[in-house]
């Protein structure tokens, strides 16, 4: 028996249980009470922060015959998981992509299989996207009333509503909420989502992954806005640990993360989560926290993407 579009979006968004808040004892972060939030155990496929951006924009389609569009390069870690989501859903969905035809990734192929359309995108087309609201609409066909379009990287007003769910989920597991919440930031949503569900509480440590990211001071703000919430200034982004760019590494970055996973068993990749967690390293042992602080290191998930460093 084939589902309807309703209850197979319900059976997608409603199967997982809360991630685990796993603590870790290691001498990579000396000074600190650590715990990682596991979201990239949220679901195998719409994985980490991606789950909860893509939560509220999709339960609002419910019961519409929409057509997903979105951007992202050639390892994204959102048109992978909205190619998974949409597919779970019965929906139909397109991504545009930064590059050249016959351009190749392994991510590719997965959202190929699930029935998503590719058509990519040259460097000033993508800049557009980037830019104008609607220019995304001169990728679709001209009677374009079904296609729902879902900004680059998931990074919406609605999304903030799915992550600020992971606060009280971390409350409930823990009995308290740590004094300092540290995860990446890339576009600034899922940062943000992070500051609406602590409404003021504990400090956020994000770790921008991209250079000259110090627009996303502003970006934050609009999208808190926008999704109901005040600006709240509980946050320091740190913006010197993203060893040389978006997606970009160091030896340095790369030995802590063998190291890590070495010494806790947990995956993680040097695009997000790890250079979040080299940068918790560096300050621990720079004397940047109070002895015995409580941090809870969000892991937002992201794996898939490890396959661009084969």
């Amino acid at each position: 028996m084939t589902l309807p579009f309703v209850s197979r979006q319900r059976m997608l968004f409603s199967a997982p249980a809360a991630s685990p808040c796993q603590r870790i004892v290691s001498s990579l972060f000396p000074q600190l009470q650590l715990w990682i939030k596991r979201d990239d155990l949220l679901h195998p496929q719409v994985s980490g922060n991606k789950f909860r951006k893509l939560k509220f924009p999709l339960q609002a389609l419910a019961g519409q015959p929409a057509h997903l569009v979105s951007m992202g390069g050639l390892w994204s870690n959102h048109i992978h998981a909205l190619a998974h989501a949409a597919a779970a859903a019965g929906l139909a969905s397109s991504a545009l992509i930064r590059g050249q035809a016959g351009m190749h990734s392994a991510m590719l192929d997965d959202c190929r299989a699930l029935g998503m359309q590719i058509h990519f995108v040259d460097r000033l087309g993508y800049r557009a996207l980037r830019s104008e609201a609607e220019a995304w609409r001169r990728h679709v066909p001209a009677d374009a009333s079904a296609y729902h379009w879902l900004p680059e990287g998931g990074s919406s007003a609605a999304a903030l509503h799915g992550v600020a769910e992971l606060v009280a989920e971390t409350q409930a597991q823990l009995g308290f909420l740590p004094e300092v919440v540290a995860l990446a930031c890339g576009s600034g949503a899922t940062t943000a989502g992070v500051l609406a569900g602590l409404q003021g509480h504990s400090a956020v440590l994000a770790v921008a992954v991209l250079k000259n990211a110090h627009y996303l001071h502003a970006e934050m703000a609009r999208l808190l806005l926008e999704a109901g919430y005040p600006a709240y200034p509980n946050y320091r982004l740190l913006t010197t640990f993203h060893h040389g760019g978006y997606a970009k590494t160091s030896a340095a970055l790369l030995a802590f993360c063998q190291r890590f996973e070495a010494e806790t068993g947990i995956l993680i990749e040097p695009v997000y989560t790890g250079k979040m967690l080299y940068a918790l390293h560096v300050l621990c042992h720079a004397g940047y926290f109070r002895r015995g602080t409580r941090l809870l290191a969000i892991h937002t998930g992201g794996l898939q993407g490890l396959r661009g460093f084969a």
